[in-house]
């Protein structure tokens, strides 16, 4: 949880933002600041209890302070002061316009998990990650419908195969049987030509 959020030239507070239960940490932030030198240490964490000074120093010598529970770590709250400390530039460093937007920022983060940057990478590859497993998927069962058409096909070709040797038999058989039948009709004509031939001459 952030509490208290403020920026700083030397030890003058020039713009803050807190918490009204946590107003306490103004006066521990202001000894802090007295003790900052940005030349040796342009950022850094202080520890009181379970809450966490977190500051960091611009070259204009410009302060950006940040207090948060122990349980945020380092990360959220320097993502924090990063974020304050392009917001307060943009502001043209004027601390009267950058009242609202410090508020606005601190509430930000204190509530939203997504302020985190690293956490909200992670948050997007996940996403990516859902949506290349779903194109895998959809890869996949086409590869299985892919394979169930070249399965029909398959099967289609053997039975158009079978079907021909079927056919080229039953041509063969029919060609035998009215071969047959043209021989027998042949037979009977001659026998009875010949039946005639002798029952005239004989």
């Amino acid at each position: 949880m952030l509490v208290v959020a403020l920026v700083a030239r030397g030890s003058d507070v020039l713009v803050e933002s807190h918490e009204p239960e946590h107003e306490r940490f103004l006066t521990a932030a202001t000894a802090i600041l007295a003790k900052i030198d940005p030349a040796t240490a342009p950022r850094l964490s202080y520890a009181y209890e379970q809450w966490l000074f977190h500051y960091m120093a611009d070259d204009q010598g410009i302060v950006f302070l940040a207090v948060a529970d122990a349980s945020m770590g380092r990360r959220v709250p320097f993502a924090f002061l990063a974020e304050m400390q392009k917001a307060y530039h943009a502001t043209a460093g004027a601390p009267d316009a950058f009242q609202a937007p410090l508020d606005r920022l601190r509430r930000e983060y204190q509530t939203d998990p997504e302020a985190d940057p690293i956490q909200r990478a992670q948050n997007e590859l996940g996403s990516v990650k859902d949506v290349i497993t779903r194109n895998v998927e959809q890869i996949l069962s086409r590869g299985e419908q892919i394979e169930l058409l070249m399965d029909r096909t398959d099967s289609a070709a053997n039975q158009s195969l079978a079907f021909r040797r079927r056919a080229v038999s039953l041509r063969r058989e029919m060609w035998w049987r009215n071969t047959r039948v043209l021989a027998l009709v042949g037979v009977c004509v001659l026998a009875l030509l010949l039946f005639l031939y002798h029952s005239l001459f004989s």
